[in-house]
C-alpha cells in the first residue's frame, strides 16, 4: 500500500511539473520558425528540380537522380561532424554560420548555367544544410523543459511538415503562373535569409561542460548504441527518397497528372502534421513503440497503393496515409535515439538519425533514377514499397526489443 502510494505521489508530480514547465516557451517558437523557414526554402525547389533539369539541360532520369543525390551525399557526409562541433562548440554559433552558409547557397542555384556548375551548387548545398538541421534541432531540445522534451520533439517536425504543406505547392503554382524557376530561386534566397536572422534572436540555457568526457570517441561522430534503430530508419529514408523526388514525373508519365503534384504534397503534409497532433499524448505520456507501431503499418499501406497506381483516388490517398505514418513513426525514432544517448550526446543522437535518414534517401533517389531509366517508374515505385514492408517486418521482430534493451533511464 505504501510502495502505491508513494507511486502515485510520484506521478501526480511529474504530472504537476508538466502543467508548469512552459512548452511553448518564446525560444522554442524562434526554433520552430528558423525550421519551418529553412524547410520551406528547401521545398519550395525539390519537387521542380527533376523538372527544371529536364527543361534547362535536358538531363535524362539517371543524370537526374545523379545531380540530385549529390546534396544529399555531401549532408550524409557532414551530419557525423555536425554531431561532434554541436556537442563541443557554442551551439548558437555553430547554428547561426551554418544557416548564414546555408542562405549563401541558393545564390548559386541563380548564377548556375550549366548542368556541371548546378551539380556542384546542389552538392555543395547539402554541407551547410546538414549542419544546420543537426544545430536547430538539438538546439530545440536545449529550449525544452525536461519533463516536456519527448513531446516537445514531436511537435518540433510540425514546423518541417507545416512547410512541406505549403511550399511545393507554392512553388508548383508558381511555376505554373510565370513559367520562372529564377523566381522561384529568389524566393528561397529570400525565405532563407529571414530564417537567418531568427536565428540570430535564440537565446539558449548555460550548456555545463562533463568531466572527463574524452576528446575524440567513435560516439561522438555516430551513435554506436543505435545501430539497428539506424539500420531501420535508413530504408525508411530510401523510400522516401523515392516517392519525394520523383512524384512529380511519375504523376505525369503514369497516371497523366499535369497539376496534382501540389495536392499530393498537401496531403501528404497534411497526413504528417495530423499525426503529430493526435500522436502527442502518446509521445508525452512515453508511448513510442505503440506510436512507431502505427505508423510503420499506415506508411506500408500507403506506398504499396501508390504503387498500385490504380488512378488519382489512389495517388492521393497514398499520400495521406504515408504522411499519417512518417508522422507517427519519426518522431518516435527520433526519441528513440536520444533514449539510448546520454544527455551529453543530444547532437550526436540527432546527427545519427539524420546520418541515417539521408543515406537511405540518397540510395532512394539515385536507385529510383537508374531504375526508371532501365525498366520505368512503376518498377521503381513496387520496390520502394517492398523496402517499406521489409523495414516494418524489422521493426516488429528485432528493433522493439533492441530498443528496450539498450534504452537509459
Amino acid at each position: 500500500m505504501q510502495a502505491d502510494s508513494r507511486m502515485t505521489t510520484e506521478q501526480s508530480n511529474i504530472v504537476a511539473k508538466q502543467s508548469t514547465d512552459k512548452l511553448w516557451n518564446k525560444e522554442y517558437w524562434k526554433v520552430m520558425t528558423t525550421n519551418f523557414l529553412m524547410f520551406f526554402a528547401f521545398y519550395l525547389l525539390t519537387p521542380l528540380l527533376p523538372i527544371y533539369l529536364d527543361e534547362q539541360f535536358s538531363a535524362d532520369k539517371d543524370m537526374i537522380g545523379i545531380v540530385l543525390s549529390g546534396y544529399v551525399v555531401a549532408t550524409f557526409l557532414v551530419r557525423p561532424f555536425s554531431g561532434w562541433i554541436v556537442d563541443s562548440f557554442n551551439r548558437k554559433k555553430v547554428l547561426i554560420i551554418c544557416f548564414l552558409a546555408f542562405f549563401i547557397c541558393f545564390a548559386g542555384y541563380i548564377g548556375a548555367t550549366t548542368l556541371l556548375m548546378f551539380a556542384i551548387v546542389r552538392t555543395m548545398h547539402g554541407i551547410p544544410f546538414g549542419a544546420t538541421t543537426v544545430a536547430n534541432s538539438t538546439v530545440a531540445i536545449d529550449v525544452l523543459p525536461s519533463s516536456r522534451r519527448t513531446e516537445g520533439i514531436g511537435f518540433y517536425g510540425l514546423s518541417n511538415n507545416l512547410a512541406m504543406a505549403i511550399a511545393p505547392s507554392a512553388g508548383i503554382w508558381i511555376y505554373h503562373s510565370t513559367g520562372n524557376f529564377e523566381l522561384l530561386f529568389w524566393i528561397s534566397l529570400i525565405m532563407a535569409f529571414v530564417g537567418f536572422l531568427v536565428s540570430v534572436t535564440v537565446k539558449l540555457p548555460k550548456r555545463d561542460q562533463i568531466a572527463g568526457k574524452k576528446k575524440i570517441d567513435l560516439d561522438h561522430f555516430f551513435l554506436g548504441r543505435a545501430w539497428l534503430l539506424a539500420i531501420n530508419i535508413l530504408l525508411f529514408g530510401l523510400c522516401w527518397g523515392v516517392l519525394s523526388n520523383y512524384v512529380a514525373i511519375y504523376g505525369q508519365e503514369k497516371l497523366g497528372i499535369t497539376d496534382g503534384t501540389g495536392i499530393f504534397f498537401a496531403l501528404l503534409s497534411t497526413g504528417l502534421i495530423l499525426s503529430r497532433l493526435t500522436g502527442h499524448k502518446a509521445l508525452r505520456e512515453g508511448r513510442l513503440l505503440e506510436n512507431c507501431a502505427t505508423g510503420v503499418i499506415l506508411s506500408a499501406i500507403g506506398y504499396t497503393l501508390f504503387a498500385c497506381a490504380f488512378g488519382e483516388w489512389s495517388y492521393f490517398l497514398s499520400a495521406l496515409l504515408v504522411g499519417l505514418g512518417n508522422g507517427r513513426m519519426y518522431p518516435a525514432f527520433l526519441n528513440m535515439f536520444v533514449n539510448v544517448a546520454r544527455h551529453d550526446q543530444r547532437g550526436t543522437a540527432n546527427s545519427s538519425i539524420l546520418i541515417s535518414w539521408d543515406l537511405g534517401m540518397g540510395l532512394g533517389i539515385l536507385a529510383g533514377g537508374v531504375i526508371a531509366e532501365f525498366v520505368g517508374f512503376a518498377a521503381a515505385f513496387w520496390i520502394t514499397a517492398a523496402v517499406q514492408c521489409a523495414g516494418t517486418i524489422l521493426f516488429f521482430i528485432a528493433t522493439r526489443q533492441f530498443y528496450l534493451k539498450r534504452k537509459l533511464a
